[in-house]
């Protein structure tokens, strides 16, 4: 009785298979480490920036509108992160601008030292993202803002933080729940940057929100090619 003997081309082929299941392994690994990243889902999230931005101080204490700095939020699916121009317009280094060096000492500080650096160097300041979606996930400013749904419904009371952190699970359950029910998170247009703004005493929220949903027909969808492009 004669003896199988597998053919010549399984040695080559178990390469090649044992190969593959490592890259399945791989990548099995690293879309998960993906979605369980600190970065991506983990509430808290709150990176050190080169520069100590307070929010509190700029959005909060001074008023200043969402949109001086991130400008691009209802023209643009990204929300811009501001130029060290937009900076130096408030903190230009002594002299420049035609600042005199007198009223100029806070901006002398150390911290504001990199803004000053990247300024006369015009390389871009190396800012922390906070708040990170997978790559494969699209999301639109833009389309969110100006059907009403605040900076505060995805980022939280920026305006009370002194680092900002990421406040929301950035989870597709949580988007997700959100385009099912919109209701709650709608607010008038011009109000979607005031992130302190209380509705009226005699305010009806159900009532509003269904006249603002047709007027500006909106009607969020949760089908996969919304997000996953």
């Amino acid at each position: 009785m004669k003896r199988f003997l597998f053919p010549r081309w399984v040695n080559p082929f178990l390469g090649v298979l044992g190969l593959a299941v490592l890259g399945g392994l791989v990548y099995a690994t690293a879309m998960g480490g993906l979605v369980t990243d600190p970065q991506t889902l983990n509430v808290g999230y709150m990176p050190t920036q080169p520069v100590p931005f307070s929010h509190a101080l700029h959005a909060g204490q001074l008023k200043m509108d969402c949109r001086y700095c991130h400008n691009t939020v209802f023209d643009a699916a990204h929300a811009a992160v501001p130029p060290t121009a937009t900076c130096v317009n408030c903190h230009a280094p002594a002299g420049d601008n035609g600042q005199p060096a007198t009223a100029a000492v806070h901006t002398e500080s150390e911290r504001l030292q990199p803004i000053h650096e990247s300024w006369k160097s015009g390389r871009s300041m190396a800012w922390k993202r906070v708040h990170n979606l997978p790559e494969f996930v699209y999301f639109n400013h833009a389309a969110h803002v100006n059907s009403g749904v605040s900076c505060k419904s995805c980022h939280g009371r920026i305006d009370q933080m002194e680092t900002v952190y990421q406040a929301e699970e950035l989870s597709m359950a949580w988007c997700i729940q959100c385009h099912r029910n919109p209701d709650e998170h709608l607010r008038p247009v011009e109000f979607v940057t005031k992130l302190d703004w209380v509705p009226p005493e005699d305010w009806d929220q159900a009532a509003f929100a269904k006249a603002h949903r047709e007027k500006l027909n909106i009607n969020p969808q949760t089908h996969c090619a919304v997000c996953h492009r």
